[in-house]
């Protein structure tokens, strides 16, 4: 099973700008469709984005024109780079690695179940 390591969280002022990586190990980074959430305490898990094993992404409206979620498979690495940055974005943000479902959509990547998750990076962002 592959195991997920997150980084880059931080704390940041309001219009900033981050980037966050997150390391797989243990298995083929490359098969896995792979996915950036954040949960805030006491709700449920949001999807921010979604990137397929063929490359096509998928983002939540609140993330679309400001984040961007890539990969480097030779490197086994999932990158969230975010930009204007806002109060609201702050929360625990965690990587994943999404089970095989044949998604084609944000709403069937945002429910499908998770094959393994890291243990998240703290994005802070003042006002």
């Amino acid at each position: 099973q592959v195991q997920l390591v997150e980084s880059g969280g931080g704390l940041v002022q309001a219009g900033g700008s981050l980037r966050l990586s997150c390391v797989a190990s243990g298995s083929i980074f490359s098969i896995y469709d792979m996915g950036w959430y954040h949960q805030a305490p006491g709700k449920e898990r949001e999807l921010v984005a979604a990137i397929s094993s063929g490359g096509s992404i998928y983002y939540a409206d609140s993330a679309k024109g400001r984040f961007t979620i890539s990969r480097d498979n030779a490197k086994n690495t999932l990158y969230l780079q975010m930009n204007s940055l806002k109060p609201e974005d702050t929360d625990v943000y965690y990587c994943a690695a999404i089970r095989r479902n044949y998604c084609s959509d944000y709403v069937c990547y945002a429910h499908n179940a998770l094959d393994a998750w890291g243990q998240g990076t703290l994005v802070t962002v003042s006002s």
